[in-house]
């Protein structure tokens, strides 16, 4: 076992770090409250080698691992938790699933595009009754011989309103219930494809979210990942990988509250001496430590896990269940340790507690983590 990060995790890190104090740190505050797309730095970050880090060179990504990527995703989570979930979705659920199950011609289409941040992707499973029951899918994707007919509804779609390519589960034989489910790419602009109004939101406010409404889409059979029925498998896989990059996201957002309550505690001064003088802020800030490291092993290990080839579920699982809530309770104490400084924009922290709470929601709720954790223990 070696827990030393080898120079060239160090150097990614690094340059991760510089990225998001110098390109996303200003303006971070005006994006939140005025829920703007980071366009710019989106852009920055394709071309960084961020929005496809691990998909191969041969198809324009930065061929590195997972733990690399979540390295990244961390760092940037520290600053902006809303250009990290634009990145984790385009990694972990587009790009992902495309390289690992897409045909050649999907691929070479598709993914080059998206690895290299030119274009956007989106990933849509949840409806408005089918968020953590994903079985119940009522977006329906009607064979036609040559293409298929995609009629319905999909909710809470990170990236909806600035994707250009869209990876869509929906159910074509309702008989076989989720085993009857496909996985359609579909593009922006494919007529009867409407994207609804941007939802206004608690936290990640500068990342889009929308609902997809879909009327009579047509959408040709080579669009189809994986043969017949095998949208389910393919949600559940890439999702796996998805929570990878959210308890990276959560991690960050806790590391970032952490270390903006413990720079402010040494300089707050009250009874003639740093707050952190003070033991009440001492067991805050050591009980913050302790939950961020045991979140960052796990996440760590997680991602190993995957770069190793081994079966990940659990790992994965854990890691966002616990990063997700140490993202909560650490930034409610970041919040605390700031004081009335703390319930302000410009001390950064109410953001981060704002945008703590999604972790604990999408990609599924901490609840369904505590099942999937329990179905694979119980084996």
């Amino acid at each position: 076992m070696n827990f030393e990060l080898n120079e060239e995790y160090k150097i990614i890190q690094e340059a991760a770090r510089d990225f998001a104090q110098q390109d996303l740190k200003p303006g971070v505050i005006e994006r939140d409250e005025k829920a703007v797309f980071p366009y710019e730095q989106i852009k920055k970050m394709g071309e960084l080698g961020f929005m496809g880090m691990m998909v191969s060179s041969q198809y324009g990504g930065a061929g590195l691992d997972a733990l690399a990527y979540t390295l990244v995703l961390e760092e940037i989570a520290k600053i902006d938790a809303s250009a990290a979930v634009i990145m984790s979705v385009n990694n972990s659920l587009v790009c992902y699933g495309l390289e690992t199950y897409g045909t050649e011609e999907q691929k070479e289409k598709y993914l080059r595009p998206l690895a290299s941040g030119e274009k956007l992707g989106a990933f849509a499973l949840s409806e408005p009754e089918a968020g953590s029951d994903a079985t119940s899918q009522h977006t329906t994707a009607a064979d036609q011989g040559d293409h298929y007919l995609l009629n319905g509804t999909k909710n809470w779609i990170t990236n909806g309103g600035n994707a250009d390519i869209y990876l869509i589960i929906a159910q074509t034989h309702p008989e076989k219930a989720h085993r009857g489910i496909n996985v359609l790419i579909v593009e922006k602009g494919m007529p009867g494809f409407t994207i609804g109004p941007k939802e206004n939101k608690l936290g990640i406010r500068s990342s889009d979210t929308h609902s997809l409404l879909f009327s009579d889409v047509k959408v040709p059979k080579e669009n189809r990942i994986g043969e017949d029925g095998f949208g389910f498998k393919f949600a559940m896989k890439t999702l796996d990988g998805g929570r990878i990059g959210i308890a990276a996201q959560a991690l960050g957002i806790a590391a970032g509250a952490y270390e903006l309550a413990l720079a402010y505690a040494q300089e707050r001064k009250t009874f003639g001496k740093p707050i952190s003088d003070h033991q009440a802020i001492q067991f805050k800030l050591a009980d913050m430590e302790v939950e961020i490291e045991a979140a960052r092993l796990l996440t760590y290990k997680a991602a190993w896990t995957k770069d190793q080839g081994l079966p990940y579920s659990k790992e994965a699982a854990m890691a966002k269940l616990h990063a997700s809530e140490v993202a909560m309770k650490t930034s409610i104490e970041a919040v605390q340790i700031h004081g009335g400084y703390g319930y302000v924009k410009e001390y950064h922290v109410e953001r981060m507690m704002r945008d703590a709470k999604i972790t604990q929601i999408y990609e599924g709720t901490s609840e369904i983590q505590r099942l999937v954790i329990a179905r694979e223990i119980l084996k």
